[in-house]
């Protein structure tokens, strides 16, 4: 298989482990772009959230809360960035699904949300197409 996430998760690929149980893996972002920016991921590959299994999103999401619970109480981050995209549609860029975990401290100047340029639609009229 020739997904990248999967040979690191395999060991194939060396990575800067933060953080790895029996079913996620969390390493640096190679990018160099962020202090402390990681990529979390689950070692069952699967594509996006949508191809994602209840359990193998849960035990991901446990992995996740581990290392923020670990940057904000004992590496002296004040928040903590989530970011995600599925679908090309969303950004994607790489098919494994993966959370990017950015560490933040205040005032240090990272613009993590994107700026939006306001709906198109009324609100109502979107909630009558999504709601459950």
């Amino acid at each position: 298989m020739g997904c990248i996430f999967c040979k690191i998760a395999g060991g194939e690929i060396p990575c800067r482990k933060v953080y790895e149980d029996a079913h996620a893996l969390v390493f640096m972002d190679i990018a160099e772009d962020v202090d402390g920016h990681m990529v979390a991921i689950p070692k069952k590959h699967v594509e996006n959230v949508f191809d994602c299994d209840g359990e193998t999103l849960c035990n991901l999401m446990s992995a996740v809360k581990k290392v923020t619970d670990h940057c904000v109480g004992l590496c002296n981050y004040d928040g903590i960035n989530l970011l995600h995209a599925s679908g090309k549609s969303a950004g994607q860029s790489v098919p494994h699904l993966h959370i990017h975990i950015i560490p933040r401290k205040t005032g240090d100047g990272i613009e993590a949300w994107p700026p939006f340029k306001g709906a198109k639609m009324p609100i109502d009229e979107v909630w009558k197409t999504i709601k459950l």
